[in-house]
């Protein structure tokens, strides 16, 4: 024969009576075993439920100068779970409302009660509490994965008004979660463009799939991201939106940086074999040059034609000798030297030039020396590249060029900033491409050369940009 459950009953009653009679219609109930515990003072109550488990508990709604309701409420603050059922004397229907909200489990006349409405009421009792339970553990359990979530999760209203959102807002966004409720999610979209692609169709299609958006955080710093996002009912048949933020900023450095190198290393293969192929025909062409210039007689009008053949052949090799250069990876000599320093003396060099176009050169450092591994004259070279090229692109009297350098972490950093033309996104694809410029007078190995040099110091550069509204180089260096 299977044994029947045991149930540790909680009984809360002043009046011994009341407490006998029902322990009758307990006596009378086959369904369970009953182990019963009898308590009369309000704290008595409160220690033995805080204390110790029990199935269920019966308590009585006038307990002296305290009443049942004061009680469940006390239980519940102090996070125990035990299903309280209320006992009164007589049928009011206040007290029935003020008991169900205050928590308990159901409401019950000692006048009118029997061993069948009793033994209904811990069935029923039982049946919710353990579904309450089932749900407990799945909000406990979703919680976790919410609140743990490496990916932004929100709930918004339609028009993306923030109303909850987990942690990882403060990895990838740089806000506080207080901070994000109230505000809408497109506040932080960088593009005005995608907010309303983004909007349109969310409100077409009811859902939108991992699409890229790029995020501003507070500290200006730009994250590329795929949001995955929902428009749901709920209870009440109202619409919000729900959604997933994925940050795959890292993934895009990784990416492009991948493709840079590349670029880079297939540039250096077609540089190399193009300086073979042409030097080959052009060593021949200034040797054959050479030797008419050395039989020719003083005044030969050919002398003339001969002079700029030679001149410009030379220009020539000059030139193959610098796309050369600047495809092979640069020989450098490493050594300790600040950061802040090599700065100031570039930035020290550039005076005469921020002077004449009327410009603002401005510079902050880190309180710490930021030192690094490197050598010193190339960097500063890579570095001063930069900044000439900052200058060109700032407009005379309103330009603004402003340096910082950063070691937050113990990661050297250096930020250019501009306020000039930017950098169109065709452009940015290509800015570290040999002979690639937009300048006017340019040969386009500024850049090219910098990268070089950057690489060979293990550095990687990062590239914001705006047509309009500047530019941005974040170069970062390994420890």
């Amino acid at each position: 024969m299977q044994s029947l459950q045991v149930l540790n009953v909680l009984v809360v009653e002043d009046d011994e009576d009341d407490f006998i009679l029902i322990c009758d219609y307990f006596k009378n109930i086959s369904a369970w075993q009953f182990e019963i515990k009898w308590v009369q003072r309000y704290n008595d109550a409160i220690e033995e439920l805080v204390t110790n488990p029990y199935t269920i508990c019966f308590c009585d709604y006038r307990l002296g100068a305290r009443n049942g309701v004061e009680l469940i409420k006390d239980v519940l603050a102090k996070n125990t779970l035990t299903p309280i059922i209320l006992l009164t004397g007589k049928g009011n229907y206040n007290i029935d409302i003020e008991a169900t909200k205050a928590g308990a489990f159901d409401y019950l006349i000692k006048a009118d009660l029997d061993e069948d409405k009793l033994e209904r009421t811990i069935r029923y009792t039982l049946e919710r509490f353990n579904n309450l339970q089932k749900i407990r553990e799945s909000e406990t359990r979703y919680r976790s994965i919410f609140e743990k979530s490496k990916d932004i999760v929100f709930i918004a209203l339609p028009d993306t008004t923030i109303t909850t959102i987990n942690y990882a807002v403060t990895d990838i966004l740089d806000v506080d979660v207080e901070d994000c409720i109230g505000r809408k999610l497109t506040e932080f979209i960088k593009n005005s463009a995608d907010v309303e692609h983004f909007m349109k169709m969310v409100k077409t299609d009811g859902e939108i799939e991992n699409y890229e958006l790029d995020f501003i955080t507070v500290d200006k710093e730009i994250k590329t991201c795929l949001v995955t996002a929902s428009v749901e009912v709920d209870s009440s048949n109202e619409s919000y939106l729900q959604g997933i933020i994925h940050d795959v900023t890292d993934i895009k450095k990784a990416e492009q940086a991948s493709l840079q190198a590349e670029k880079m290393a297939a540039s250096g293969r077609f540089i190399r074999t193009l300086a073979h192929e042409v030097r080959n025909p052009l060593n021949n062409i200034k040797l054959a040059v050479e030797n008419l210039m050395q039989t020719a007689e003083p005044e030969d009008d050919n002398n003339f034609y001969l002079d700029i053949i030679h001149r410009n052949g030379q220009r020539i090799n000059d030139l193959v000798t610098e796309l050369l250069q600047s495809s092979r990876p640069a020989e450098i000599s490493l050594n300790n030297v600040s950061l802040n320093e090599m700065v100031k003396t570039v930035a020290a060099s550039l005076q005469d030039k921020v002077m004449l176009r009327n410009i603002k050169l401005v510079a902050s450092y880190d309180d710490n020396e930021c030192m690094i591994k490197a050598d010193a004259p190339k960097l500063e070279m890579a570095i001063l590249n930069i900044l000439v090229n900052a200058i060109e692109a700032v407009p005379d009297d309103t330009g603004a060029i402003e340096v910082i350098t950063s070691c937050q972490n113990k990661q050297p950093q250096l930020f250019i900033s501009d306020n000039g033309c930017g950098i169109s996104p065709e452009n940015k694809a290509r800015l570290f491409e040999p002979y690639f410029t937009s300048k006017r007078n340019g040969i386009g190995l500024g850049l090219a050369t910098t990268l070089n040099i950057l690489q060979s110091h293990n550095a990687q550069i990062e590239v914001q940009s705006q047509v309009d509204n500047g530019s941005m180089f974040i170069i970062k260096f390994s420890q």
